[in-house]
């Protein structure tokens, strides 16, 4: 069955691409989901717009995931720990932790858009990243300092 996607597909294709799959898995999965539509001549046009729609709104996002982006690389939030013999923590310190520090100061950013690169196990000042958009990642400063 040659089914038109929606959306980006992992394993299938981009937005737009006719592809050519198993017909229980376009009836049973795809199509159901809204991840593609049947190819015919209307879903075609159809899909046109949505594109276009599609690709305003991501303009849209991008503009905002900037503006945010250098919003957030003045930003440094601290995060209180305890310490046990030669200045380790307890633990480690998680993007939870930083979610809500970040929150205090106004920020609404979901934990799993913020990525540490190695686990922050002692006191210190780490740059820790935040992908806010597919292209935009923004640096903020983590201070570790003894509860």
């Amino acid at each position: 069955m040659k089914v038109i996607l929606r959306r980006d597909h992992e394993t299938l294709g981009k937005i737009g691409d006719i592809v050519d799959v198993k017909n229980g898995y376009a009836r049973n999965f795809l199509l159901p989901r809204g991840i593609a539509y049947a190819a015919l001549k209307g879903n075609i046009k159809a899909l046109e717009e949505e594109k276009k729609s599609v690709e305003k709104r991501n303009l849209q996002e991008l503009k905002a995931a900037e503006s945010l982006s250098a919003e957030l690389e003045t930003v440094s939030v601290t995060i209180s720990v305890q310490v046990g013999e030669e200045d380790k923590i307890f633990g480690t310190v998680t993007t939870q932790m930083i979610t809500d520090a970040l929150k205090d100061k106004g920020y609404d950013i979901d934990k799993r858009k913020i990525e540490i690169e190695e686990p922050i196990k002692s006191l210190g000042i780490y740059d820790v990243s935040v992908k806010l958009h597919q292209n935009v990642n923004a640096k903020i400063k983590v201070w570790v300092v003894r509860e």
